[in-house]
């Protein structure tokens, strides 16, 4: 069993455990996507049906995660990872062995559940076992390196797998990475348990009120916005968001301290993760569809032709660390989202006799943009709570950046199932990521130039 981290110093087998957890919850938002048009041939299903397989996994992830948070500090880190890496590994051989698309969906969303005890367990092991800022900060960098490697991965593994031994394989691959990382974990010492109490209200009304909005998305752009279900669960959603905020607000042991968005840092760092993801996941999703169904390429070509989006991100989140540490974290976290914003403009240019490696090339910078700004928002973000509610924090993060992930699939489904041409469909899209990664670029402006260092706790 190895020794708690000295101050000043951290653990390597710590920072291990916690990279692949990240690997593998990273790999499977993305190893998906690629293979939609394989699931849809293999067990049915439309657009509607698709978008549910991506956002059944992304929608418990980001709605349990608030509460997964408070079970880290409460049960302790690695005990809640433990727990979390093991359901991980069998909802994935359930994936795998799903017979129909309901099964699969069902499936999902019991990885997305275990996703989200992984998320904020795995950050909060990282940030039990460096002490030392200088120390964390590094380590941080390097534990988004475990999701870089997997943004650069999955496209590719799951074009590989879907065309060589079948898509079910994008999901059995979970398991030897599971198996690694219980092993590691077996030697940490036990986390410490922190007083945190459950906040059964707020977590049934934050699942209400996020399933109610996908659904109204997704379902609304198959369906039409106008249909009677469509509109009720987009009711829903909102009455069950504004339940969550009173249960919030009033409750004896929220889930979601309110008082944390007294911190700028947090309030917009929680903003900018929202779009993030949502540019990113979304592109990914969209130009997935376009290249197969609109290019007819296969799915391993299709993978590839992700590669430059892909190959330098963990070099850029390494440089990201450095930037930070030179000239503050806004530089790199401004200059990420004004270089995702300029891509996905220039991505409006596609049409359907663009040159592949066009595409591919116009696609880089949307990749490069969020590597470039999430290790220096992460590290801002853990900076500006104290060290007791580093689970809190970072599964809020973490939430919001799921959060956009999964609507930006579902709107952009909308948008595309709504448009004349897939072209139009995809332009409202990039457009509309574009927009919003440029008004979240403007708030970090409002940002302390070192709010690293002086944000409020």
């Amino acid at each position: 069993m190895s020794a708690p981290a000295a101050a000043g110093g951290g653990s390597p087998v710590v920072l291990g455990a916690a990279l692949l957890g990240f690997f593998l919850i990273s790999l499977d938002a993305l190893i998906v996507t690629v293979a939609l048009p394989d699931i849809g041939r293999s067990l049915g299903g439309g657009m509607s049906g698709l978008q549910w397989v991506v956002d059944g996994y992304t929608l418990l992830f980001a709605a349990l995660m608030l509460s997964a948070g408070a079970l880290s500090d409460r049960i302790g880190a690695r005990q809640s990872y433990a727990a979390g890496l093991i359901l991980f590994a069998l909802s994935s051989a359930a994936c795998g062995l799903a017979p129909n698309l309901t099964t699969l969906i069902a499936a999902r969303l019991l990885q997305g559940a275990a996703a989200a005890v992984m998320m904020p367990a795995s950050l909060a092991l990282v940030r039990q076992g460096f002490p030392d800022q200088a120390q964390r900060a590094r380590a941080i960098a390097i534990w988004t390196v475990g999701g870089a490697v997997a943004v650069a991965a999955g496209p590719v593994l799951g074009g590989a797998l879907t065309a060589t031994v079948g898509w079910r394989w994008i999901f059995y691959v979970n398991l030897p990475a599971g198996l690694l990382a219980l092993i590691l974990l077996a030697r940490i010492p036990a986390s410490p348990r922190l007083p945190a109490r459950l906040d059964l209200t707020g977590q049934v009304t934050a699942v209400i009120a996020m399933g109610g909005l996908t659904y109204g998305m997704i379902e609304g752009g198959a369906e039409g916005f106008g249909q009677p279900l469509v509109v009720g669960s987009l009711v829903v959603a909102v009455a069950s968001a504004a339940g969550f905020l009173t249960a919030q607000a009033k409750g004896a042991h929220p889930m979601l301290p309110l008082q944390l968005f007294r911190s700028r840092v947090v309030a917009v760092s929680l903003a900018i993760g929202f779009m993030l993801n949502a540019a990113y996941y979304g592109s990914v999703f969209i130009f997935s569809l376009y290249l197969q169904q609109q290019r007819g390429q296969s799915a391993l070509h299709a993978g590839v032709l992700f590669i430059p989006m892909t190959a330098l991100v963990a070099v850029v989140n390494l440089a990201s660390a450095k930037l930070a540490a030179l000239f503050g974290p806004r530089v790199p976290m401004i200059a990420g989202q004004l270089l995702g914003a300029a891509g996905l403009l220039t991505l409006l240019t596609v049409g359907p006799h663009t040159p592949l490696w066009t595409v591919a090339a116009l696609m880089v910078p949307v990749g490069l943009g969020g590597a470039l700004a999430v290790p220096a928002l992460t590290a801002m973000l853990l900076d500006a709570v104290p060290a007791n509610r580093a689970g809190t924090a970072s599964a809020l993060l973490n939430t919001g950046r799921q959060i956009g992930g999964a609507l930006a699939v579902a709107l952009f489904g909308a948008l595309l199932a709504g448009a004349d041409t897939f072209r139009t469909g995809m332009q409202w899209s990039m457009l509309t990521a574009a927009t919003g990664l440029g008004l979240t670029a403007a708030t970090t402006l409002t940002l302390r130039r070192n709010g690293h260092r002086n944000a409020e706790a």
